[in-house]
């Protein structure tokens, strides 16, 4: 299951305390537009996507200075940030790691 942010919200009111995916994102960068069909297949985990362009003030709250970049929450706290493009199997092992 795949969100798309689609207004400026408090990101931690629109996880909950449910285990997340946040992907920040832009709709011009190459490994992005990789990582894209690969959450959509994702059923492990929720997924929220944010677009950096759309949310410059969200991307630098939390430190955002590479795309993609996939930060995992659980219990409204992040608990693991990652950096770059992965694939569905080293998502779904950070996952596994997590849980």
């Amino acid at each position: 299951m795949v969100k798309h942010l689609e207004e400026n919200e408090d990101l931690l009111e629109v996880i909950g305390n449910d285990f997340f995916l946040v992907n920040f994102y832009a709709n011009w960068c190459g490994p992005c537009k990789m990582l894209a069909p690969i959450l959509e297949e994702i059923d492990f985990i929720k997924v929220l996507k944010i677009d950096t362009d759309k949310f410059p003030t969200l991307a630098a709250q939390y430190g955002i200075m590479s795309i993609p970049t996939l930060l995992f929450f659980k219990d409204k706290k992040e608990v693991k940030r990652v950096i770059g493009f992965k694939n569905k199997e080293e998502i779904k092992d950070i996952v596994d790691n997590l849980a």
